[in-house]
């Protein structure tokens, strides 16, 4: 006999924990069936251990760098056994409000099993059947394998095994220049490693000019690119021998950091209906799928792949499902944050994209990180601050490149977000000296530059000096 629910939840990561929680809040009896984990790769392998070991290296970062301070300290000695155990209680802590329980006493049936459809109606999850009004698939994704030669008979690490590593290498080898492997390539190399880059270009998705700053921070810190894509790899003892193009590179330890694909195998999701591709499940603009009853979110419906869109597609999706009417379950003002240092953080187009959209009469507006006084106290010299525009002021994008860029974004994504125009960001007052100040000031540059040009500028410059 099948137990049967409001609403079933394949995938207890973030857009799973996120539908869970608001389902269970509207009253809705829900099933949460999670084949794993309960946090998936965020709490698990992603996010939270990536962030804290940024920040344990960013301390080792700041005892070697003391002196220019005037401080005076011993080179850092780094226990990875220790820093492990950082991570691990970083994560602990973050878990204790996902764990079953908490979610079992919040009103939400949690399942450990994995999922997969007997039909459109019926989800067996280990010795239970589950049947619904409706059901979300919310399965995440998994580390892409590329294709290099030899891989498969050498040790190597994704980001599923990366924080769980409790040996500091000599020689780190990153295939891939994403976020993940910058990220990792810049921590590890803080920590006391040697570390090389093998990838054709740096964050390939974000506006050039970041590369061109971001790249010299971090061979400033140590770190080598090799500027190809990594082809084969062999073992000489101990001893990794990768090939890029001409360079050979070796180290003793090798991350493959090379993007994330969703996971939609092991659903039998055929027996349901539901139309998928190798790129994801095939969602429309409110996040159903090709069977009515069945709505997907997160990484496993293709495209950007991340834990805050995840959960805010999640709780679109639920709110499409259980209650009247509809949203979109897409948006262009999805913030983007790569966490290296300087941090670098998007929303919105690039200046290129801009243009081939909007044509020619694209702004694009910038501040240089030299000129904001927060970042001069804090030593922050490398990075900027972008808004690509159209002649009006509407904001289209923005780029910041900057210690804090992540939480100065925010701004930017509730202007594009709301249709709003570079003038109004300047007219709220902004705290000082913070790195929300360079914002204002790129703003009130671009809204002084637009209220002095043309008739309506020579008039207000003949009343200035007096002639009104």
């Amino acid at each position: 006999m099948a137990d049967n629910f409001d609403l079933v939840i394949v995938g207890a990561g973030s857009a799973g924990l996120v539908a869970a929680g608001f389902a269970a809040q509207l009253g809705a009896r829900v099933a949460l069936v999670e084949r794993a984990r309960v946090g998936g790769d965020c709490t698990w392998t992603g996010c939270v251990p990536s962030k804290a070991l940024i920040r344990v290296a960013r301390v080792a970062h700041a005892v070697r760098t003391a002196a220019q301070y005037g401080i005076g300290t011993a080179p850092p000695a780094v226990d990875m056994a220790q820093v492990r155990a950082y991570v691990r209680q970083a994560i602990a802590e973050v878990y204790q409000y996902e764990t079953p329980e908490t979610l079992r006493a919040a009103g939400v049936e949690v399942i450990l099993a994995p999922g997969r459809f007997l039909d459109a109606q019926t989800l067996q999850a280990g010795d239970r059947r589950l049947t619904a009004k409706v059901f979300l698939l919310c399965t995440g994704a998994r580390p892409v394998l590329p294709p290099i030669a030899g891989l498969a008979g050498v040790p190597y690490l994704t980001y599923e095994q990366l924080f769980d590593n409790d040996r500091l290498p000599a020689h780190l080898l990153v295939a891939g220049g994403g976020p993940l492997g910058l990220e990792m390539a810049q921590a590890y190399a803080r920590l006391g490693a040697q570390v090389t880059v093998v990838a054709e270009r740096l964050l390939p998705r974000e506006e050039p000019e970041v590369a061109a700053v971001l790249e010299p921070v971090l061979a400033g810190e140590g770190i080598h690119f090799a500027r190809a894509r990594a082809q084969a790899v062999h073992a000489e003892g101990a001893e990794l021998v990768v090939q890029a193009g001409p360079t050979t590179v070796r180290g003793d330890l090798l991350l493959v950091a090379t993007g994330r694909r969703p996971v939609v195998a092991g659903l039998d999701l055929e027996k349901a209906g539901v139309a998928y591709t190798a790129q994801g499940i095939g969602v429309d603009s409110h996040l159903q799928t090709s069977v009515k009853h069945i709505y997907a979110a997160g990484d496993c419906v293709g495209g950007a792949q991340y834990t805050h869109l995840a959960g805010w597609q999640a709780f679109q999706a639920v709110r499409n499902a259980l209650l009247p009417g509809s949203s979109a379950g897409f948006s262009d003002a999805v913030p983007a944050v790569t966490f290296t240092d300087p941090e670098v953080a998007r929303v919105g187009c690039t200046a290129a994209a801009a243009r081939q959209t909007h044509g020619a009469g694209v702004v694009v507006s910038r501040w240089d990180l030299a000129h904001a006084d927060r970042a001069v106290v804090e030593n922050d010299r490398h990075g900027f601050y972008q808004v690509v525009h159209k002649k009006d002021g509407t904001v289209l994008g923005a780029t910041i490149v900057a210690a804090r860029a992540g939480e100065a974004i925010t701004e930017l994504t509730i202007a594009l977000q709301r249709g709003l125009k570079v003038s109004d960001l300047a007219g709220a007052i902004h705290a000082y000296p913070t790195y929300a100040t360079p914002v204002q000031q790129l703003a009130a540059r671009v809204a002084v530059a637009d209220t002095l040009g043309g008739l309506t500028g020579k008039l207000l410059r003949g009343f200035a000096r007096g002639g009104g």
